[in-house]
């Protein structure tokens, strides 16, 4: 990717907040188009997150649709200070996640066989990687490709290097430059959306 390209991208940040901030307003609002919108851009994140979660395609449409509905109908409440849309979403979901798998499996549970919170933790962890997958997906491809081998598979920054062939160094500076811009993209979903 051209260094122009790069330069482009890293300064539509801002932009991207303020679309951001519209998108939220105009959601709270009521603006049917700001909620095509947000089911346009955060709609694949959800249903991804669903789908590997309930490991079901069927019940993750069903529940997809339900965090939809349940999204419009709780717009009003939604405060940009408080989380992003894409956190917001996919809170939503994970409630009506854990409704579902509760619903599956509605036998009596004894109280000794209940996770001490790990399981709640874990959940929040998988919840936590589904919003940076999605924040990647805004960076250029060597950029996010380097993070994704470093933090999504474990790989030392020279273990990427054998596995790639990329310089060291080069390696070095383009997971700088990701993070800066990843940085730039979690301050602007937290004060836009």
């Amino acid at each position: 990717m051209s260094t122009k390209t790069e330069t482009v991208r890293h300064r539509s940040s801002p932009a991207r907040a303020r679309v951001g901030r519209d998108l939220s307003a105009r959601l709270v609002a009521g603006d049917e188009g700001a909620f095509e919108e947000l089911h346009q851009r955060f709609g694949a994140t959800v249903f991804g997150y669903l789908t590997h979660t309930l490991r079901d395609r069927g019940a993750a449409e069903d529940v997809f649709q339900l965090v939809m509905s349940e999204a419009w109908r709780r717009r009003a409440q939604y405060d940009a200070s408080r989380s992003g849309l894409t956190t917001w979403l996919l809170t939503i979901a994970r409630s009506r996640a854990i409704d579902e798998m509760r619903r599956r499996r509605p036998e009596p549970v004894d109280p000794v066989d209940v996770p001490d919170g790990s399981q709640a933790s874990a959940e929040d962890r998988l919840l936590e990687q589904w919003r940076v997958r999605q924040l990647l997906e805004q960076l250029p491809e060597d950029e996010r490709m380097l993070l994704e081998l470093r933090f999504f598979e474990d790989c030392s920054q020279s273990e990427i290097a054998e596995r790639t062939g990329i310089a060291l160094g080069t390696i070095k500076a383009r997971m700088v430059r990701g993070l800066e811009r990843l940085r730039t993209l979690v301050d602007a979903e937290g004060a836009l959306a």
